[in-house]
């Protein structure tokens, strides 16, 4: 997720997703945490593109919730997206975005109406296949009526031209995200769900999709998106037009459309994988910096983690300093700072946990982030700056420390990237590998990334696999410290 959004602890050589701008406060876990006993009780099934629906009920109305119990109200349920192409151009005099965005999506279950999430902007035209549809606004929902009914399994495409200046979204744990625009461009980081500032969407990591971006901005400007470049930028008219492709499945809070002036330098690792960097003027002098440190890391996480799901790496600085970073697929960007070599670990640890491998549910957030947390500890390891064990005994030597009371195996809906979520999510794991040893361990984890490529997993998959591979019960384990309150009982 974005980050460090939670302040670096000096003593411990670990960096949470999110270069901390305020620390989180901890709260007593929420019923369903405390209610989440043990693995086996943990959770519900997870949602996927197509729960939400109302298939088998004779409705024909596609949900306004893709189906995840903590936040009812993310993505939308009745169709799964294939793939969105963004046409976008955008103004940062005036802030002004435009253009279109098609969807290709397969119908699960009949529809004569579907959602899309939309925040703010104002929409001039809607056609499904070709053929204008009535469309309403309804919060940050965009219904949308097709001229006829879309059977179930049948594939459509939506395509929506909308217009305005696009209004970030605001969370006392998170601060500004979504679609922030700055004095020569834009700075777009959509974690949880900030997608929807600037296009309409599936906006819930349920729903994967590959992505097109046509995106057009003033001559002199540079438009960063996900995935490779097709061809070479073109200027007419004063206006340059950048095309990007990310031809493997993303999250939508994962898309960036990152606009301003920027040093651009691309190259390729040891290992022979594309390398992206860009960063802000300001920051010219991390460039060198910045490419170098994440071919070698992407290369490392390569060789611990398993093959590299993407087709190429990289990084963008922009001066915007809102003091946090967040993994966009194949391009993480950081807000108005050079980064550590542990945050650039820990973000791309993410292009494998989150990115590749991406949560069917909220509450399973520490999927991605204490495995990311982790990936700092590990880079210690391998950099000679510390065992992980040390960093562990570090943290669990803090008896007073706020984490104890959440429960990171069901993270809170509204107390979502709490630090526990990191922490504690990174010590599960180290727990875990001190109980089943180095030779389960690390083939567990490249067995987790293997069998679950492109996909979404939920926490119950991955206690399940531990115990497969491990061959012991782990219950009491991860009952411990996932599921319950209170500081769990030393690790021997």
């Amino acid at each position: 997720m974005p980050l460090n959004r939670f302040p670096v602890i000096p003593a411990v050589p670990a960096v949470v997703c999110a270069v901390a701008v305020a620390t989180a406060t901890a709260c007593a876990p929420s019923q369903s945490a405390a209610a989440s006993a043990s693995p086996g009780t943990a959770g519900v099934t997870a949602p996927t593109a197509n729960t939400g629906s109302t298939a088998g009920t004779g409705s024909t109305t596609g949900a306004p919730g893709i189906g995840d119990p903590d936040f009812p109200g993310g993505g939308n349920g009745g169709y799964d997206v294939e793939h969105y192409d963004l046409k976008l151009s955008y103004d940062p005099a005036s802030r002004n975005l435009a253009g279109s965005t098609t969807i290709r999506a397969k119908a699960t279950q009949d529809l004569t109406s579907f959602d899309l999430d939309l925040h703010g902007l104002t929409v001039s035209r809607v056609t499904v296949d070709g053929t204008a549809a009535a469309f309403s606004r309804r919060d940050d929902e965009l219904v949308v009526t097709p001229a006829g009914r879309i059977a179930d399994g049948g594939k459509f495409a939506v395509t929506i031209g909308y217009s305005g200046v696009p209004r970030s979204l605001r969370s006392a744990s998170l601060g500004e995200y979504g679609f922030i625009a700055t004095p020569d461009g834009a700075f777009v980081t959509c974690e949880p769900d900030g997608a929807k500032t600037w296009f309409p969407s599936n906006d819930h990591p349920a729903d994967k999709a590959t992505y097109d971006f046509q995106i057009t901005v003033p001559a002199g400007l540079t438009a960063i998106a996900n995935g490779e470049m097709s061809g070479t930028p073109r200027t007419t008219a004063g206006k340059t037009t950048f095309v990007w492709r990310e031809k493997h499945p993303m999250a939508s809070y994962l898309a960036t459309m990152t606009t301003g002036k920027f040093q651009v330098r691309t190259g390729t690792s040891a290992g022979g994988l594309p390398i992206y960097a860009a960063v802000a003027d300001s920051f010219r002098g991390s460039l060198d910096t910045l490419i170098a440190q994440t071919g070698t890391i992407t290369d490392y996480w390569s060789s611990v983690f398993g093959p590299y799901p993407f087709s190429s790496t990289g990084g963008v600085i922009d001066d915007h300093a809102v003091g946090y970073a967040l993994e966009n697929q194949t391009k993480p960007i950081y807000g108005g700072f050079s980064p550590e070599p542990a945050i650039i670990a820990h973000e791309l640890a993410h292009q494998w946990f989150g990115n590749s491998l991406s949560v069917s549910r909220w509450r399973d957030l520490w999927l991605n982030e204490g495995f990311a947390t982790y990936a700092e500890w590990l880079w210690a390891e391998h950099s000679g700056q510390g065992t992980a064990d040390a960093t562990f005994r570090r943290y669990y030597a803090n008896e007073a420390d706020p984490m104890w009371s959440y429960p990171p195996g069901v993270a809170r809906a509204d107390d979502l990237f709490n630090a526990a979520v990191y922490t504690r999510g990174a010590m599960a794991l180290h727990a875990l590998r001190r109980e089943i040893g180095d030779q389960s361990f690390f083939p567990l984890i490249r067995q987790w990334t293997a069998a679950h490529r492109y996909g979404n997993v939920t926490t119950p998959e991955f206690l399940a696999l531990a115990e497969r591979v491990s061959g012991k019960n782990l219950t009491p384990l991860f009952d411990a410290w996932l599921f319950r309150p209170g500081r769990p009982a030393p690790v021997a």
